[in-house]
């Protein structure tokens, strides 16, 4: 290891070890904002996810955060249709925004024309997103869906790391594909990270670099 790569690998070890101590600490839901008049005050830097209905959005949450339910997980598509949002530390450090899914088919054409119209009002004008976090199922790969999201962030101008969900659910060699064809189409994309995080919320895969990556995007 050359002396470049032992600072870099120190330096992603401290930053694991302070996102560790902030998310041990409060974590508490504020509320929910169905329109922008409802948001929070501007004040703290905030860290959104998005992703399809039933991505494990909610699941992830709570293991990012270390709480059982502080996020409610849900078995029928389109649960959320509301920003909520969730503060971390005290005093506050962060706020992490959970986003209505999308790609919910059956859905009332008002009902995904309210969602488009909260959702890109929200990614173009609120001016303390950091960064948002665009979940992407392992056992699916990218879908249309989820490209019209990645177009959207493109759009509004967004930065956005793109995350794996579910990386337990299927082979090894099915999951080494699919994150190289993530990562692929990561790069054709203006807005998006170049690297992408590979998670399970059951087994605790890939959560210390996500709330890493959640912390060292705040600050930025």
């Amino acid at each position: 290891m050359t002396p470049e790569e032992a600072q870099a690998a120190e330096l992603r070890a401290e930053m694991i070890e302070q996102a560790r101590l902030l998310f041990a600490g409060r974590v508490e839901f504020i509320k929910s904002a169905p329109a922008l008049k409802f948001l929070p005050d501007p004040d703290v830097p905030e860290i959104a996810f998005a992703g399809r209905s039933n991505v494990g959005k909610s699941s992830l949450l709570n293991a990012l955060t270390g709480r059982k339910s502080i996020a409610r997980t849900s078995v029928t598509p389109g649960r959320t249709q509301e920003l909520n949002y969730f503060e971390v530390g005290d005093p506050t450090r962060l706020r992490l925004v959970d986003m209505p899914g999308y790609g919910f088919a059956k859905a009332p054409p008002k009902v995904v024309e309210t969602w488009r119209r909260l959702v890109r009002d929200f990614l173009r004008g609120r001016v303390v997103l950091k960064r948002t976090l665009l979940l992407i199922d392992s056992r699916h790969g990218v879908k249309p869906v989820d490209e019209d999201m990645m177009q959207m962030l493109d759009e509004a101008g967004v930065g956005y790391r793109v995350v794996l969900t579910k990386a337990d659910k299927i082979k090894a060699s099915d999951l080494e594909a699919v994150t190289a064809a993530t990562i692929a189409a990561a790069r054709k994309r203006t807005a998006a990270y170049p690297e992408i995080l590979v998670t399970s919320s059951e087994k605790k895969m890939g959560i210390e670099e996500l709330r890493a990556a959640v912390l060292q995007d705040s600050l930025g």
